[in-house]
């Protein structure tokens, strides 16, 4: 998948107006299905209880504007769909700024962006606009219309499961729920979109995936009440992937403790491409993570982004555009996770077939010519089968070893080949 093509798919979403449940996170999944067939878009009811919570009723916004006394719109949902709180509830009425005044939001410290905000579960009406955009406006009256409306309907997501030979799962999530932001968090769902459509088309796979897109938090506990058993039984990795358009550099979000097989794989991927990276702390959490890994569920949830959420100044603002990201750190953000699941996909245990060194000579392993480079390939062969003792894994064994996981993993292909190691069959590591 080109980075062109995944901020295209970015672009031709971003002018919906996402939330919890309404109709344009329907078009959002209707999309994404036109690109990936294979995933199906569930529902769950209004009112039905999940956990400590309750799904929210569906959210539709027909219009809403605040004009002043010539006619003219001065905040218009129509021309961004970040200037309403999501979640207002309907208003009509005649006001004077001050009144007004109480119930618009900017950012003083950020004149020329637009806040986002929401009101999910208690009921206020509001919009959102720039400070700039705020010292313009003169005493009113104004005239304030906020045209939505409530209903009992469905929350919705999409769910892609890809079957490998192992029943073990491997789980990417995403949130569907932002509208008009690019990095938090459209760029997770072209990411992630993107390795749902790689995935359809490998063959052979050692692993079954889950790919979901779901409106974040009370999507996830949605999704979480309803497959529990199974993700506990098998879910052996898994990732959030969001906030991955931006320049920023890579960020990483360890699961809950810190060593599972994600938090392994992810730190050596990154270490092995060199890359400038940042660790956080779970503490830092703040996506669904804070579901995957909760008490009760407590799976091995991991998060790579680019800039982290909420440490960058766009964050939750109209700042968060499609200016705001690109082509080129889409596809690394693409090519990280992609060799992430190539390496889980490719690792394995072996098992040394000799006591002692393998004759390298006799199984054409052992270079014709002496040179620095030979001498170094040779050491790091017999490196990779001193570890292979039937227990440690090729991530092992490449952390052991300090080797990059691609290497590690094309010299035991070799020691493989030569009947010099065999690889043993058992459960995921």
């Amino acid at each position: 998948m080109s980075g062109d093509e995944i901020y295209g798919w970015l672009s031709m979403l971003f002018p919906l107006n996402r939330t919890l449940a309404g109709p344009d996170t329907r078009k959002t999944l209707d999309f994404l299905k036109s690109v990936v067939p294979k995933m199906v878009i569930k529902s769950i009811d209004s009112g039905t209880k999940v956990f400590d919570w309750e799904v929210p009723k569906e959210w539709h916004v027909r219009e809403a504007y605040v004009e002043n006394s010539l006619g003219e719109r001065v905040i218009d949902y129509e021309n961004n769909n970040l200037h309403l709180i999501s979640y207002s509830t309907p208003f009509s009425k005649t006001l004077e700024y001050e009144e007004l005044s109480q119930n618009l939001y900017s950012l003083p410290d950020q004149p020329d962006f637009i806040p986002y905000i929401t009101s999910y579960y208690s009921e206020n009406w509001g919009f959102c606009i720039s400070e700039k955009q705020k010292g313009q406006l003169g005493p009113g009256p104004y005239k304030v219309l906020i045209d939505t409306f409530f209903q009992e309907g469905e929350l919705i997501y999409g769910e892609l499961l890809v079957p490998g030979r192992n029943v073990d799962e491997i789980l990417i999530s995403t949130y569907i729920c932002h509208p008009s932001m690019a990095n938090d968090n459209l760029s997770g769902v072209a990411v992630s979109l993107a390795l749902a459509k790689w995935l359809t088309l490998q063959q052979n796979l050692e692993f079954s995936y889950r790919v979901v897109f779901l409106p974040e938090t009370i999507g996830s506990l949605v999704y979480i009440h309803e497959n529990l058993e199974d993700l506990i039984r098998n879910v052996k990795a898994g990732w959030v992937i969001t906030c991955v358009g931006d320049i920023g550099q890579f960020s990483f979000i360890p699961s809950i403790t810190g060593n599972t097989l994600s938090d392994r794989i992810s730190r050596k991927i990154l270490n092995d491409q060199a890359l400038n990276w940042k660790e956080y702390s779970f503490l830092d959490r703040g996506s669904d993570e804070r579901q995957y890994c909760a008490p009760g569920c407590d799976l091995p949830v991991a998060s790579i982004t680019r800039s982290k959420y909420g440490e960058f100044p766009e964050y939750h603002t109209s700042g968060d555009n499609l200016e705001f990201v690109n082509s080129k750190s889409l596809q690394e953000s693409f090519g990280i996770y992609r060799d992430i699941l190539i390496g889980l996909e490719r690792n394995g245990t072996f098992q040394a077939n000799t006591i002692g060194e393998p004759n390298l000579g006799k199984r054409g392993l052992y270079p014709t010519l002496s040179t620095k480079a030979s001498a170094s390939t040779v050491q790091d062969l017999l490196n990779v089968y001193i570890f292979c003792n039937g227990e440690r894994d090729i991530l092992e064994i490449s952390e052991l070893t300090k080797l990059p996981m691609h290497y590690v993993i094309e010299l035991a292909n070799k020691l493989e080949a030569a009947d010099a190691i065999s690889k043993i069959k058992k459960p995921f590591p």
